[in-house]
């Protein structure tokens, strides 16, 4: 049972390797590729991290991960949003607190500027 064990922790971490490898092969391309065009390039990036992406996914880790992104969307759906209006709403009092303490800052900015200038005798 242990080396069984041990055996999937080894073959995990090779295909975490090699999803690296896979990404870095990505970003080796694209310096190679100089020459070519921007989207050769870019292509070259994006196939090396779906790669990756792929050979992660099959792994007891990506598999974790997999399962939490299908939990979490499922608890998204569960939540409830608030309704236009609301979002509205809240969105003016957001807004109008905003103007309120521009307001205010721009009053106490203007009155140290006054006193700042009083202090050292110039004209206010």
């Amino acid at each position: 049972m242990f080396l069984y064990g041990k055996g999937i922790q080894n073959v995990n971490k090779l295909k975490l390797v090699l999803a690296v490898v896979f990404v870095l092969a990505g970003i080796a391309g694209f310096i190679y590729l100089n020459e070519s065009a921007m989207v050769i390039r870019v292509l070259s990036i994006l196939v090396g991290i779906l790669l990756a992406v792929i050979i992660a996914k099959y792994t007891t880790q990506g598999q974790e991960f997999y399962s939490f992104c299908k939990e979490s969307s499922e608890e998204t759906k569960k939540v409830v949003w608030p309704s236009r209006k609301e979002s509205l709403q809240t969105s003016g009092v957001v807004f109008a607190f905003v103007v309120v303490m521009a307001l205010f800052l721009w009053l106490i900015d203007a009155a140290l500027m006054s006193l700042v200038k009083l202090m050292m005798n110039q004209d206010a």
